[in-house]
């Protein structure tokens, strides 16, 4: 499984997000790996017509929200308009734990749960009584690294991870850019990853994704 966040890289600005959800479906029909394009609230509808039945996930909600609250993402709305799931807590746009838990509480059992988490020290603390559909592991120090990644420098965390919220399934994420990380992420007990740069960014997206997508995690 790889959630590719498409964040809002000029890369997958407008029609840029039109061609790498092409290129999702692509590969996931070509490999049977299921990819989940991460995609801005502004492109939801484009790249949904685009996957068809397939997931498509937001970067991120901020509550069941009806009313006066000018720039916010509504959960109903989203829902509405077809997003299978959204990120929560990305490092790149962190909430405080009662947030994340409220949010949780009102989350329909339609949509899936992406929390992210920076340490493990948080899942020791507090994330391991909650109960998402997925948890990320991403050191926030490893997002974006062209040369480390969570595989390479943190694997026994992704294990321990696993261990101790052995009910939520476990995502690894930042640096992921290699089928080696892929590897490692799957031996450690992860069912998939969560990236972005290294696909998004790449000279030739289709074909990283493509040798991602070959390593079964299953």
């Amino acid at each position: 499984m790889i959630l590719l966040n498409f964040k809002v890289y000029k890369q997958t600005w407008g029609d840029g997000a039109i061609k790498m959800a092409k290129i999702c479906k692509e590969v996931m029909e070509k490999t049977g790996t299921e990819i989940i394009p991460v995609v801005s609230a502004l492109d939801l509808v484009r790249v949904k017509e685009i996957m068809g039945k397939n997931k498509v996930y937001l970067q991120n909600i901020d509550g069941d929200l009806d009313g006066q609250y000018t720039g916010k993402i509504s959960l109903k709305q989203a829902q509405m308009l077809g997003a299978a799931g959204a990120v929560i807590n990305h490092s790149e746009n962190r909430l405080k734990p009662g947030t994340i838990l409220q949010l949780l509480k009102i989350w329909p059992k339609e949509m899936d749960s992406v929390v992210c988490l920076q340490t493990l020290g948080q899942t020791e603390r507090w994330a391991k009584n909650i109960k998402p559909t997925f948890i990320a592991y991403e050191p926030s120090y490893l997002i974006g690294s062209s040369d480390k990644s969570v595989a390479t420098e943190k694997p026994e965390m992704v294990k321990k991870i696993v261990e101790c919220c052995k009910e939520v399934k476990v995502l690894a994420g930042a640096g992921i850019k290699s089928q080696d990380d892929m590897e490692v992420t799957k031996k450690m007990g992860g069912v998939g990853v969560i990236l972005a740069s290294g696909v998004i960014k790449a000279e030739d997206p289709e074909k990283v994704l493509t040798q991602l997508a070959s390593v079964k995690m299953k």
